[in-house]
């Protein structure tokens, strides 16, 4: 079935099945590759996504499911133009082999959104579904810290 999405502020046209997972929709129809297939259980926070402004897991998310605006690590800031939680992972080094990051990134820019300024256990427990295989889990918290400490600035 033809559906049409707005992704990262663009509107997008796919003609696939309802049940194809967001995830394999991003990736393989719209070469939307920063965000990662970790588990396809929902269970490593790789694959999160915004849908209308809230985390989701994408291996889980029906196409036939998606409504509204699905934001992707791609649509949070660019090359050119780091999102402000982007500049802070990059400056606290948070990334070593970097496969869960896009999936972290999002996941904390969820917990900002919602949170101006995230206590240590509001963070872990936000950020509790996101598996770090490096263990970087003090460099995400001060990145969080920081990004919030800078969005506050700006404000």
């Amino acid at each position: 079935m033809a559906r049409t999405l707005l992704i990262n502020g663009k509107v997008h046209r796919v003609n696939l099945p309802d049940e194809v997972p967001l995830l394999w929709v991003l990736r393989d129809e719209l070469g939307l590759t920063g965000t990662k297939y970790g588990c396809g259980v929902a269970a490593c926070g790789a694959c999160t996504v915004h849908m209308n402004g809230e985390a989701v897991r994408s291996c889980q998310v029906a196409l036939g499911d998606v409504s509204g605006a699905v934001v992707t690590i791609e649509g949070l800031g660019s090359p050119d133009n780091l999102a402000v939680l982007q500049q802070a992972w990059a400056d606290h080094q948070v990334a070593q082999c970097g496969y869960c990051q896009s999936g972290q990134i999002m996941q904390a820019a969820d917990l900002l959104a919602r949170t101006a300024d995230p206590t240590d256990d509001e963070i872990d427990d936000a950020m509790s579904g996101n598996l770090c295989r490096c263990g970087t889990y003090p460099r995400i918290r001060a990145a969080i810290h920081d990004a919030a400490a800078r969005m506050k600035a700006e404000a």
